[in-house]
């Protein structure tokens, strides 16, 4: 039975799968086999991507995996001295829910659940190991999306909605894919919060040679989901830190004060600059596991830039990223003025089940919420997503 018995429907929107090992290899076209592989070092798998192993996911089978919310105490109270070993505690070995669709209804079930977004795990480490060369990155995410409409499909008894990636690095081949996934019933796309890599070096998703991929997606009537990724900035600690890839479970605290949350600032940022989001005014992106702190940040930024230079936007850079954008704010975070400041209706709740760093119990979320209205606890938790996705009934968990 769920924790608590809420009187209104609840969206989760940041769930995840643990992909099989076959995930990236399955479906891979013959010329690009071996490109992903998978090795024995020390009794351990690990994945070796264009034949370098990544440390990126430790055990990248997710045979064996840390308990969901493990690390809840942490961002509430901090680590109190113990090693990053010592918070993760015991892992446990993967179930079916982690897996395929018909067993998670039945723990969404028991969570109290309605609907979940469903974001892949291990897609996130892909583009920027394959950034020099787009066409290799468009070839291994549509074996991936392949695999995951397979195992997932993109919508499960209208509840489990998994969410095929889109790597934007050749416009043409981008839109072919959004094609390839709405006509399997996908109701929204994964794009890495990051710059788009190409053969000539990367450039902004806000400049208007993305325009046919942002508008293609409105008049799909689907919001576009940016999920927290290997958005590159590695590079960016190399100089002070050295190392060479971007380790997420091997945090250090220069990376969290000096990264943070740039990549989606960043990207927001470039959305609304270059004018993705006043050309595209419909487009609808939500930021799925960044965050809000950076928030209030970013809107002060945008206030002091347009009264610089305000014939550099045909709008007040404000209202178009509170039009477009979604927030998923982290339950540590200051989540009442978020709501206040963002308004209710761009507010939506994601528990990063069954991650560590999520929550255990995802309907909990509603606690953080105690000084909102009932409405807008309700719209929260779910009424903002159903209404972006076009849900008139739940169903009944």
């Amino acid at each position: 039975m769920p924790s608590r018995q809420l009187p209104f429907p609840v969206f989760d929107a940041d769930n995840h799968m643990y992909e099989t090992q076959e995930a990236l290899t399955k479906f891979l076209p013959d010329n690009r086999k071996h490109v992903i592989d998978y090795v024995q070092v020390r009794n351990r798998t690990k994945i070796v991507v264009r034949g370098q192993i990544s440390e990126y996911i430790p055990n990248p089978t997710f045979e064996v995996v840390a308990r969901p919310g493990a690390q809840e105490e942490y961002f509430r109270n901090g680590s109190g001295g113990k090693s990053f070993r010592e918070v993760m505690g015991e892992p446990m070995k993967s179930i079916a829910a982690f897996r395929e669709p018909g067993a998670r209804l039945e723990v969404m079930n028991e969570l109290g659940l309605d609907h979940a977004l469903m974001f892949p795990t291990l897609a996130s480490l892909i583009e920027e190991r394959m950034k020099d060369d787009p066409d290799l990155v468009h070839d291994v995410i549509h074996a991936l999306n392949r695999w995951m409409h397979e195992t997932w499909t993109f919508n499960y008894e209208n509840r489990i909605f998994a969410t095929p990636v889109i790597t934007l690095p050749i416009v043409d081949r981008a839109l072919e894919e959004l094609e390839w996934c709405l006509a399997r019933g996908a109701r929204t796309v994964l794009v890495r919060p990051a710059p788009v890599p190409g053969y000539r070096g990367s450039r902004s998703p806000g400049l208007p040679e993305f325009d046919p991929f942002w508008q293609a997606c409105v008049d799909a009537g689907i919001p576009v989901s940016m999920h927290a990724s290997d958005s590159g900035y590695a590079e960016q600690l190399k100089p002070w830190e050295g190392g060479t890839e971007y380790l997420p479970f091997r945090p250090s605290a220069f990376r969290m004060m000096a990264i943070g949350h740039r990549p989606i600032e960043d990207t927001l940022s470039a959305m609304v600059c270059h004018g993705a989001f006043s050309r595209n005014p419909d487009l609808r992106v939500l930021s799925i596991e960044n965050g809000a702190d950076w928030v209030p940040n970013l809107i002060h930024g945008f206030e002091s830039v347009y009264k610089k230079m305000p014939q550099e936007f045909s709008e007040h850079p404000v209202d178009a990223f509170k039009r477009c954008t979604y927030i998923t704010p982290f339950w540590e975070d200051n989540f009442v003025d978020i709501a206040k400041q963002m308004g209710t209706d761009r507010v939506v709740f994601g528990s990063d089940w069954p991650h560590p760093e999520g929550m255990g119990d995802p309907i909990s979320f509603v606690d953080e919420l105690a000084g909102l209205s009932d409405e807008d606890q309700a719209k929260i938790m779910g009424g903002n997503m159903l209404q972006l996705f076009k849900i008139g009934q739940t169903a009944a968990a």
